[in-house]
């Protein structure tokens, strides 16, 4: 009999609603500090952020549990903590990410925004990322997944020249129009196929997901440095012991969550983005939580809990035959709120717009004398 309720429970686990956690951070490339300062930490009085603490914390993490993944994506700041890292350390992180712990996503040198920027501007420095990358780790490195989280809306021309075009199977994002939102909850159409161009066709169709909790955790999930959510307390020799509600309140939100996603809940794929702007500097705090929580919530049965990558949720996501609406425009406008669009946003700041704008031009010259010269992309080099 105990081994018949052994099997009933692990026949439960492998049919049920299966949550994929994403461990991630976002990082900002400039916004309130400049690239240096956050790589470094200087200035806490604007903002605590040191991007170089969070990115050797989480692969310290990563290396003491082989079942934890993380997601990175911002290569202004993984290129200044890769070139300070002695061979050991460079042999480790490329075991990391030979093993699928660590995934480099979107890949380019930011995370770009999608209305003001022209489109050679994106391409550039996506390719500029992607570049590093393949040179580090190999071709079965580069990105297959698009993190848009934090722009303000989405453009048609990202989805048709930075989805497909460059190897990417979807793109994930959280920023759209509060009322666009709710309606797409309504119709459970936050995930579709993005026909963005009609000159493409099929070819260019990149699945599109526009994230259920934005791009941080559900509520009560959040354990980093900066949260004050309640850790899980699973030592029933201590006080405060909270497992069961801990995994009451997973369970809720996987179900919640589900109610508002396509495919069938017995065998449904939800995925839940483990991170924030500039988290992680202390790593194992929130590590720690979610190596508890994973392992409760697959004891109780009712779901299954995984570490996820974006890539490892499309996979399961395409495996349920789901079919899938089509969008065919951007997500512009952005607003948050009734009284909120930030449409204002990208007419502002023009003399950083004009110095984007000669910058790109230089650039286009210096490859223009590289043809000529056949200086095999030194001068472009020296030019970044």
């Amino acid at each position: 009999m105990r081994v018949l309720a052994v099997l009933a429970v692990l026949f439960c686990v492998v049919n049920s609603l299966t949550v994929h956690l994403v461990p991630h951070t976002h990082d900002d490339v400039g916004w309130l500090k400049t690239v240096d300062q956050y790589y470094v930490g200087l200035h806490r009085e604007i903002q605590d952020a040191a991007v170089q603490h969070t990115i050797t914390s989480m692969i310290a993490a990563l290396v003491r549990v082989p079942e934890r993944k993380f997601v990175y994506v911002e290569q202004a700041f993984f290129q200044r903590w890769w070139r300070q890292q002695n061979d050991e350390m460079k042999k480790t992180v490329k075991g990391l990410v030979a093993s699928g712990q660590l995934e480099f996503i979107n890949g380019g040198w930011c995370m770009h925004d999608e209305a003001t920027t022209h489109y050679v501007d994106m391409i550039d420095q996506t390719t500029l990322g992607h570049q590093f990358i393949r040179e580090e780790f190999g071709e079965s490195a580069i990105p297959t997944v698009g993190w848009q989280i934090d722009p303000f809306g989405h453009s048609a021309t990202q989805a048709a020249l930075l989805g497909a075009d460059v190897g990417l199977d979807g793109m994930f994002f959280a920023r759209i129009d509060y009322q666009d939102k709710t309606v797409r909850l309504a119709n459970k159409a936050l995930e579709t196929i993005w026909s963005a161009s009609p000159s493409y066709g099929p070819s260019n169709y990149v699945f599109a997901d526009a994230l259920y909790w934005g791009y941080g955790p559900p509520g009560l999930m959040c354990w980093d440095e900066f949260c004050s959510d309640d850790p899980v307390q699973d030592d029933n020799r201590l006080e405060d012991y909270n497992v069961e509600s801990r995994v009451a309140d997973f369970i809720k939100q996987a179900y919640n969550q589900a109610g508002g996603t396509r495919g069938d809940l017995d065998s449904m794929n939800i995925m839940w983005t483990m991170g924030s702007d500039f988290m992680y500097q202390n790593a194992e705090k929130f590590y720690i939580n979610m190596d508890k929580i994973i392992k409760a919530v697959n004891a109780n049965g009712t779901v299954k809990a995984m570490y996820s990558t974006p890539s490892i949720y499309l996979k399961a996501r395409n495996a349920e035959s789901i079919t899938w609406p089509v969008k065919t425009d951007d997500y512009f406008p952005y607003a948050d709120g009734p009284t909120s669009y930030w449409t204002g946003y990208f007419t502002s700041r023009p003399a950083l717009k004009y110095y984007v704008r000669k910058s790109s031009a230089h650039l286009q010259v210096v490859r223009h004398f590289e043809v000529v010269t056949g200086a095999n992309g030194t001068a472009s080099e020296r030019f970044w």
